[in-house]
């Protein structure tokens, strides 16, 4: 038992030097979780968080489904015509020093070079920059890219896995977590707690 509390320690101890993110930096997400993760990370950051999608995408996000992770005053929403535009809000809202998070649900890949400008712009503003992507379309300037997904819980709806899959300062994790709504943090679920 004593071996699986330092596991479960030192697990959480990784984790909580990964997340919340480095800020000043943009990151990406992707899987079925990264909704999930985006709104997480907008409740842990705090402040301002400015969500840029292509407005010919035709799900929106719902008020009442995000505020137990972010109050909903604390949240703009933006639409482009498409990715290119998407991408130009969000490095000028990066580097206005308006916002603390932009989350860019993006549907087709990013190059360096564009990955490089999101990354002077996050460093120019201070704020944390989230590309939502498909599966395999990050890019090499990205400080860290994460597979999320949930796990099937009947007990619980939050339980997530998430995977750091790329992590330009650091080692690679992977962690089974949950939200706490009360507290609005994300909580390391040991194996044995499952």
């Amino acid at each position: 038992m004593a071996s699986q509390f330092m596991y479960d320690a030192a697990m959480t101890s990784d984790f909580h030097n990964s997340f919340p993110l480095r800020t000043a930096r943009t990151h990406e997400v992707c899987g079925p979780g990264a909704l999930f993760f985006a709104f997480a990370l907008g409740g842990q950051v705090g402040g301002t968080v400015l969500w840029v999608c292509e407005s010919r995408r035709d799900a929106q996000i719902n008020p009442v489904g995000f505020a137990p992770y972010l109050d909903p005053q604390n949240l703009l929403i933006s639409k482009a015509r498409e990715q290119k535009d998407v991408l130009a809000v969000a490095e000028e809202s990066l580097r206005s020093k308006a916002v603390s998070f932009v989350v860019m649900e993006l549907s087709a890949p990013i190059d360096l070079t564009t990955g490089r400008r999101l990354q002077l712009a996050a460093e120019a503003g201070g704020a944390t920059g989230l590309c939502m992507l498909p599966e395999g379309m990050g890019s090499n300037a990205a400080e860290t890219r994460w597979r999320c997904a949930p796990v099937p819980d009947a007990k619980d709806s939050t339980l997530q896995r998430w995977a750091l899959i790329k992590n330009k300062s650091g080692t690679l994790g992977v962690w089974d977590v949950r939200w706490n709504a009360e507290t609005r943090r994300v909580i390391v679920v040991s194996k044995a707690a499952q």
